[in-house]
């Protein structure tokens, strides 16, 4: 890509998302929304969440995980069981960090 190719192609991303995020803001009353769609919207969050993170823990390199040696297995139940019992997000990503960090470099998994 030559770089007026590279310019434009940034400029037109910033334009579709400027575009896409600006519609919201641009129309004078709410837009209706049936109720369905509404109460599918509540778990669209969780499910992008998830559909980020599943893949992160449970693959390497395009394939499943081969072995229950792996700190990301024992980083999300951690992370996990801190959640269940306070609640709490920042919280859950510290121990999950945390347990990463002790398995990679104290047992080199």
């Amino acid at each position: 890509m030559t770089t007026a190719q590279t310019l434009l192609t940034i400029a037109g991303l910033g334009l579709v998302t400027l575009v896409t995020r600006a519609l919201f803001f641009l129309s004078q009353r709410e837009l209706p929304m049936p109720r369905w769609l509404l109460e599918g919207l509540r778990y669209a969050p969780v499910a992008a969440l998830a559909a980020v993170i599943a893949p992160e823990v449970l693959m390497t390199d395009g394939r499943l995980i081969d072995t229950w040696r792996d700190a990301r297995l024992f980083a999300v139940a951690a992370a996990g069981a801190w959640f269940v019992w306070r609640r709490d997000i920042l919280g859950t990503i510290v121990v999950g960090t945390a347990v990463v960090l002790a398995l990679r470099l104290g047992l080199g998994w």
